[in-house]
């Protein structure tokens, strides 16, 4: 449904990529009215956004007076989005200032406000602009975490504005909530997902694998962050692109991602295991390629991996949520149910695999099967949604106030 977004533009470098952001949102259908500060136009100018958007540009309350647009913009709009947002440009919001028509709309606005941050490393991390991001948190923004990677010059680190896209996913996320959308259920809890599919070396050219595409995991990652959770997302052999407002750390095997998740897991509020892990390693890795001879190759000798949902349900912490997934061929709800007992966890999301289910597709359907035997069937669909059903039920079993830990 077409909704009217604000889209409020910092004085950042950054700036050019947003205007990637407003061709999707307008490509959607819906209305956009950017509101960029008086130094953003140094960066990109009034005659682009105007162009991109259909809308009018002004930085002043001043313009178009007779229709009091400090005040008007931000009651009819159904989103803020606010990127680049600047250590400066949430300082302002954070501390009630209101000098001009982005800061005066973040005042009187009562939807969804979205702040995707982008500054060099050394401002995010100043106590000055992490008590402004706790500040707006507290008050029900979404800020969104930034990207790592390179900054203006030859700097690297934390501050990076996450690509188009991923703005875009995080912007449908919130507006797909609607007006769950004004109070993130996950502010405040730190939460773990794993994602994609684990691979096993035989030689420095093969690998034992699965089709896992990691797109149900960025799915849960996504909506994660678009509800205010601090997401640590473990990706395994994934070719997406970071969710917006997520930190990745990349592994390749099965013990590789054991280790990463469970060092997560010491300080998080719930554990999503969506990851498709091997249930067995070669014994023994050549460290040549395994040549053809034209007899009968030796026979291939496996060895277990670490059963990794197992170990987070039996170290889970009081109140920690611990949750999993299982693809299954036949007999899904008896396999499903049967490993739900078997591991401990919480929550296992139950779901068909094969050709064109589930497996590097944009949809899914599952069944989410609960130890307290109940059972949430989410018909197929997209990924995100599924992903929203699983949050949902997992923050009904969250223990004990955010921070916590």
């Amino acid at each position: 449904m077409p909704a009217r977004i604000l889209l409020g533009v910092g004085a950042g470098i950054a700036a050019y990529k947003v205007c990637e952001l407003l061709r999707r949102l307008t490509e959607d259908g819906h209305r956009v009215r950017v509101l960029p500060t008086r130094d953003s136009l140094r960066f990109v100018g009034p005659a682009t956004w105007a162009a991109l958007s259909g809308e009018p540009v002004a930085t002043s309350a001043f313009a178009s007076v007779h229709e009091v647009p400090h005040v008007r913009l931000g009651q009819e709009a159904d989103l803020v989005f606010v990127a680049p947002a600047t250590a400066d440009l949430m300082a302002h919001a954070a501390t009630g200032q209101a000098g001009d028509l982005l800061t005066s709309a973040l005042l009187v606005a009562r939807c969804p406000v979205v702040f995707a941050p982008a500054m060099h490393t050394e401002m995010w991390e100043h106590p000055a602009t992490r008590a402004n991001v706790r500040t707006l948190r507290e008050r029900g923004c979404l800020v969104l975490e930034p990207a790592s990677g390179r900054l203006t010059g030859a700097d690297t680190g934390p501050g990076r504005l996450p690509e188009p896209d991923e703005l875009y996913q995080a912007a449908v996320r919130v507006l797909a909530r609607g007006a769950a959308g004004l109070a993130p259920d996950l502010t405040g809890r730190r939460v773990v997902v794993s994602a994609g599919g684990t691979r096993e070396e035989l030689d420095p050219v093969r690998f034992l694998g699965n089709w896992s595409s990691g797109r149900q995991g960025y799915a849960l990652a996504r909506t994660a962050a678009a509800r205010g959770a601090e997401v640590i997302l473990v990706s395994a052999n994934v070719d997406l692109a970071d969710p917006a407002g997520t930190k990745v750390e990349r592994v390749t095997s099965a013990r590789q991602l054991a280790a990463a998740v469970l060092a997560a897991a010491a300080g998080a509020d719930a554990v999503v295991m969506a990851a498709a892990v091997a249930d067995y390693r070669p014994e023994a890795r050549s460290e040549k390629k395994i040549k053809k001879t034209g007899a009968s190759p030796e026979p291939l000798r496996l060895t277990e991996n670490p059963d990794i949902l197992r170990e987070l349900a039996a170290q889970r912490r009081p109140g920690q949520v611990i949750a999993g997934f299982a693809a299954e061929t036949e007999d899904v709800l008896a396999h499903g149910r049967a490993k739900l007992a078997a591991k401990g966890c919480d929550l296992l999301v139950v779901n068909r695999v094969g050709p064109g289910l589930a497996f590097g597709t944009d949809d899914n359907e599952a069944v989410v099967l609960a130890a307290d035997g109940s059972a949430t069937p989410v018909p197929r669909g997209p990924k995100d949604v599924l992903a929203d059903v699983v949050w949902d039920l997992v923050v009904a079993r969250m223990a004990g106030p955010p921070g916590h830990r």
